[in-house]
């Protein structure tokens, strides 16, 4: 007697073999991307969030880096409000920053107008040229302006002795200080910003100028009417970028003014909040009360980009 057998079972992975293989692919190609992105959030949680929030913690302790760790909540906090050495730092940061800004994104703009209309031979060279002092090492750029504002042989001083004025020592005064620390800056900055507003520039149709040129309009109410209102946002980006910048300004107070060391000089003229916060921590190894003023200078920058994110807001909604 024999006995009918069926076929036998298939199974799942011999019945349908491209099954498997598609719910691989579809996963590698939903973690694809969070690979290739991965390195950059890897490193910020390393290098970015663990310092920031660590610096939060330290900010609560009178930290002995040797000794013991006292906690002390926010005593830190309450004694930097009553500090007028920060608040003299912090004054000089801001004067720093708009003796700076204001003049660089100016002239900036000025300039991106001139490459963008203006015929010149080698056009190239000279939009490249614009992106020397960028790429100028800080520290051979603080000797340069260092000598060109000595007080006894600067070639600034020399030429207001021909206008009959008295030397300045611009190392030693309050607003001298800031002006050769701000000529600084905007020297290193302006072509960066240049570079920016031309490219925006050269997004700009060509028939708009035409178009105004026919009517009547200048090269000014050009400027105006059509290259500003074109530039709003890369304005609103290089303003915030350029604030953010001028807020945690260090390398040019420290090297313009060496003798002054970390208080850069006797009277702190010159000192910003990152120089206070070096001299704290670095400086009298009071880590504790120097993370608070870095936690400060955390939400400083924290609210600049909040102004940030509203300004352009505003011009992406004023957009037609």
């Amino acid at each position: 007697m024999t006995t009918m057998l069926g076929p036998a079972p298939i199974p799942p992975d011999v019945r349908r073999p491209g099954r498997n293989r598609r719910i691989k692919q579809g996963v590698r190609e939903f973690l694809a991307p969070y690979a290739y992105i991965s390195p950059f959030f890897v490193l910020f949680l390393i290098f970015g969030l663990f310092p920031l929030l660590f610096t939060f913690y330290i900010s609560l302790f009178d930290w002995d880096p040797i000794g013991e760790h006292r906690f002390v909540g926010l005593d830190n906090f309450a004694e930097l409000l009553h500090d007028p050495r920060f608040w003299g730092a912090l004054r000089n940061t801001f004067s720093i920053w708009v003796m700076s800004t204001v003049p660089q994104l100016l002239l900036a703009l000025g300039l991106a107008h001139l490459l963008n209309h203006a015929r010149l031979r080698l056009a190239a060279l000279f939009r490249m040229s614009v992106l020397v002092p960028y790429v100028t090492s800080v520290a051979a750029t603080t000797i340069v302006f260092a000598q060109m504002f000595d007080r006894d042989y600067g070639m600034i001083n020399w030429f207001l002795g021909l206008l009959g004025f008295e030397h300045i020592d611009f190392t030693a005064s309050l607003w001298g200080s800031h002006v050769m620390i701000a000529t600084m800056i905007a020297w290193r900055w302006t072509g960066y910003n240049t570079l920016l507003y031309l490219a925006a520039l050269q997004a700009v149709p060509r028939e708009l100028y035409e178009a105004a040129a026919a009517d009547g309009a200048n090269g000014w109410r050009q400027f105006l009417h059509i290259s500003i209102p074109s530039l709003r946002p890369i304005i609103a980006f290089t303003v915030v970028t350029s604030t953010i910048g001028g807020l945690q300004v260090f390398t040019e107070p420290l090297l313009a003014n060496p003798v002054g060391g970390l208080t850069c000089g006797a009277a702190r003229q010159c000192q910003t909040v990152t120089l206070y916060l070096y001299e704290q921590s670095f400086g009298q190894f009071h880590f504790g009360y120097g993370a608070a003023v870095g936690v400060a200078l955390f939400v400083i920058v924290v609210a600049f980009s909040g102004i940030n994110y509203l300004l352009v807001t505003r011009v992406r909604s004023e957009r037609p």
